[in-house]
């Protein structure tokens, strides 16, 4: 049975954010994305924010689309003017705090602008942006064409990581590069990830391997070559595995033009050559220095996959203490978390805000170990390596370690989390100023005060099990919930 038009058009952007949802929140973590959009030139402002993701920017969405009375639609409509039907024109990022935001406007789709969330430990947010355009795009498409298999673009975009990424290395090239490239980039990424996950002799791939333009590999200097008719061809991922042993843990590099292994140089990496680094069961793809993704567990994510603890940082300039104290106590902590992270080993830290640090159970130290004097970091990450918790000071100094964390049973326990997660959160419950970071073994970071982990991912909901109304942005503003 046919749906009616409007109907029909609500699907169609429900389906859209619901694949974009699902897609980004694989790369990234649980997000959210909310769209905010005009079909034709005199429509009023409409929006679809199941999530809640523009709470809060209230007022700057205000003086973005009222203030301003009409003089971005007229801007709009001049644009569209000059450029071929249907023809997608990129509109301006409206900068809201936290958010990375993709517009643009056509002919036959007045104007788009699609938001989501941008998480602190993210390599790069140009990945995500295209993925944002490829929304925008496939919005029109859809929306203009009645009763079409809209299911496809809800397919596309929980799958697109790797063709994103591909289309920021495009745009990067475009920019900087004086001549057309003849690497075809999705085959060399779908390679990298075969290769992270093939093993040799049981251990993961470690190394360097980067692609560069065939026009500029004379540029490098080539500890050796290997013979032309005998060059393994990069789809040959057991080959290249085995390739990787001769570069791993050293300033040796493997070079290849995107079809076959060139040979091995110690050069440093050219400009804009795609630069895959293996570090054992994850690694980084980058262009030249700049991190663009990681890769793990076969797939490309945006993750640092360095706890950032933007939440631990907000607590201590919270906290009473000076400015420059504040700093340098979140300086020492991150460094002890990246440490037990990158040593893949779990750990708890207890930071006790107390003027007088509470008595904990456990092993004293006698005087307290000062974490300024760089000789005591190492020690101090041994520490975190032995069963318990490790309790410091604002004044940055240990005073113990193996110290155990008990507490009143509370009812948001979580036992899928381990013991020492539990520990943590009944400890922190029942005792103010204490604020408890947990580093599993599988690299989550935990922030715990108050009993509450006040870090947590959000769990994605997809949208379609309910679709809220698409409403005025002006009712939005006022209050109405969709």
């Amino acid at each position: 049975m046919l749906m009616n038009a409007a109907s029909y058009r609500k699907l169609c952007i429900a389906n859209i954010l619901n694949g974009l949802t699902e897609g980004l929140s694989k790369y990234s973590r649980p997000t959210r994305v909310a769209l905010i959009f005009v079909v034709d030139p005199d429509d009023p402002i409409s929006i679809f924010d199941p999530q809640g993701l523009l709470r809060g920017h209230e007022s700057k969405l205000e003086d973005l689309f009222f203030v301003n009375g009409s003089q971005w639609r007229n801007r709009i409509k001049e644009n569209i003017l000059r450029q071929p039907k249907g023809h997608l024109i990129p509109e301006n990022d409206l900068e809201l705090s936290g958010l990375i935001s993709y517009g643009a406007s056509s002919s036959d789709f007045f104007y788009q602008m699609w938001f989501t969330e941008h998480h602190p430990d993210m390599c790069s947010i140009h990945p995500t942006e295209r993925w944002l355009e490829q929304a925008a795009s496939l919005l029109v498409h859809d929306y203009n064409t009645h009763n079409a298999p809209i299911n496809s673009s809800d397919y596309v975009l929980k799958n697109f990581s790797l063709q994103a990424i591909a289309d920021n290395i495009v745009d990067i090239w475009d920019k900087h590069l004086e001549f057309d490239y003849k690497i075809q980039i999705p085959l060399i990424l779908n390679d990298i990830l075969n290769i992270s996950k093939t093993r040799e002799e049981g251990a993961w791939a470690r190394g360097v391997l980067f692609f560069a333009d065939p026009r500029r590999l004379g540029q490098l200097s080539f500890l050796t070559r290997i013979q032309e008719h005998e060059r393994p061809s990069v789809s040959n991922v057991k080959h290249i595995r085995k390739l990787l042993v001769a570069v791993e843990r050293s300033e040796r590099k493997l070079v290849s033009d995107g079809n076959t292994i060139i040979g091995i140089t110690d050069s440093p990496v050219p400009d804009y050559a795609i630069v895959a680094e293996f570090k054992g069961d994850y690694g980084f793809l980058r262009i030249g220095t700049e991190k663009i993704a990681s890769f793990f567990d076969g797939g490309f994510h945006s993750t640092t996959r360095e706890a950032k603890m933007v939440e631990l940082e907000e607590l201590l300039l919270d906290a009473d203490m000076e400015i420059e104290a504040s700093a340098t106590l979140f300086r020492v902590v991150s460094h002890l978390v990246h440490r037990a992270g990158h040593a893949r080993h779990g750990c708890t830290l207890v930071i006790d805000l107390n003027e007088v640090p509470i008595r904990l159970s456990g092993h004293v130290l006698d005087p307290p170990l000062s974490l300024l004097e760089p000789k005591n970091i190492d020690l101090a990450c041994s520490l975190l390596r032995i069963d318990g918790a490790v309790h410091l000071s604002p004044d940055n100094r240990i005073h113990g370690f193996a110290c155990l964390l008990d507490g009143k049973t509370i009812s948001w326990e979580n036992m899928a989390r381990g013991a020492r997660y539990n520990s943590a959160l009944r400890f922190s419950a029942g005792n103010s100023r204490i604020i408890v970071v947990v580093v599993s073994a599988d690299r989550p970071v935990s922030i715990i005060y108050n009993g509450i982990e006040i870090n947590a991912f959000r769990q994605w909901q997809p949208v379609y099990q309910y679709t809220p109304e698409l409403i005025r942005l002006e009712q939005y503003l006022n209050g109405v919930l969709l």
